[in-house]
């Protein structure tokens, strides 16, 4: 700072004013520091900032995810993004790839760093180490899943209706004997999906076959996989029911096209495929952006009480959850 002074003719007290958006400077003094900044290559040091700041913002946050190249994480991470902007904040980005103790060793570097405030989609697991930093001021917003133990606000969906409603979607076209093909039970989110496919069958009348049923799939292929093993069941299903995107995609690209299928999360070649693949979507922009403006109510003083936002979601018929059952 002290050599662009000297470049620039002014004072560091008048490159430090100019470097945090004094409006107080002359035009062409702001100038004249701004050549000198280009010239010698001088950045600003944040974190040695901060430092001299103690207890003052950071204006950085976190974002947690499950899978940052997941498409439906991708958006979401986009519209913190886009809100943190807006407040003047950059966001860290980190995967859990759903492993507990990698999600804590990623939050311990963010809070390391003394972020504002953390956005986590949680693994399932106890949370209560999160507890210290919350302690010292990190404010927390979950996403998608809610975390055990922790008291803090929440951004999900009703995932249990929206696969009950799918279920009821198969059934009002005659289907009985209706497969799920799921990624792992342990996350919250398709624990809960699943659950609404039990549900909608038990309410319906219909058993729940098992020899139909996969959980922990994780990839299209593991999903292909699964479309082989239930097609070969002593009795086949003449529908399926997605838990994920993933899912859906790998299985659409495996399953008979006489056999209907409703997938969670629109994906991108979903109305491309043939036939088109019926969703339940959810909008992971609405989503990250509803978690980011409550993080940053938080961040700026907001005390009240902790409260879950639940979105809605859409069913989208596009043709394969609509094919109907063989008479």
């Amino acid at each position: 700072m002290k050599d662009v002074a000297q470049s620039a003719g002014v004072s560091a007290m008048t490159v430090s004013r100019v470097v945090n958006g004094d409006p107080g400077v002359l035009p062409e003094t702001a100038a004249k520091v701004q050549r000198a900044i280009r010239k010698l290559g001088y950045q600003r040091d944040d974190l040695a900032r901060q430092l001299r700041r103690k207890g003052q913002l950071t204006q950085t946050v976190a974002l947690l995810v499950d899978n940052v190249a997941d498409p439906f994480m991708a958006s979401l991470a986009s519209a913190v993004e886009d809100v943190a902007r807006r407040h003047d904040s950059v966001v860290l980005i980190g995967s859990s790839r759903d492993d507990l103790r990698r999600e804590r060793e990623v939050i311990s570097a963010f809070t390391a760093r003394r972020v504002d405030g953390l956005i986590l989609i949680p693994v399932k697991g106890s949370h209560r180490f999160l507890r210290n930093a919350m302690a010292t001021g990190t404010r927390v917003v979950c996403a998608d899943r809610s975390a055990s133990g922790l008291d803090v606000d929440n951004v999900v969906i009703d995932n249990r209706g929206a696969a009950e409603e799918a279920i009821a979607h198969l059934i009002a076209r005659g289907h009985r004997h209706i497969a799920y093909l799921g990624d792992c039970l342990d996350i919250w989110t398709i624990e809960e999906r699943y659950a609404g496919y039990r549900a909608a069958l038990g309410a319906a009348g219909i058993r729940e076959d098992q020899a139909i049923v996969r959980h922990g799939l994780r990839l299209p292929q593991d999903a292909a996989r699964a479309v082989a093993a239930v097609l070969a069941a002593p009795e086949p299903p003449t529908a399926v029911l997605a838990s994920n995107g993933i899912v859906g995609l790998g299985a659409r690209a495996s399953l008979p096209a006489r056999i209907a299928l409703v997938s969670f999360d629109d994906f991108l070649l979903a109305p491309q495929l043939d036939p088109p693949v019926t969703v339940i979507a959810q909008d992971p922009v609405a989503m990250g952006s509803t978690a980011a403006h409550l993080l940053f109510s938080r961040i700026h003083g907001d005390n009240s009480p902790p409260r879950t936002v639940v979105l809605p979601t859409r069913l989208i018929p596009r043709g394969s959850g609509e094919i109907p059952a063989p008479s």
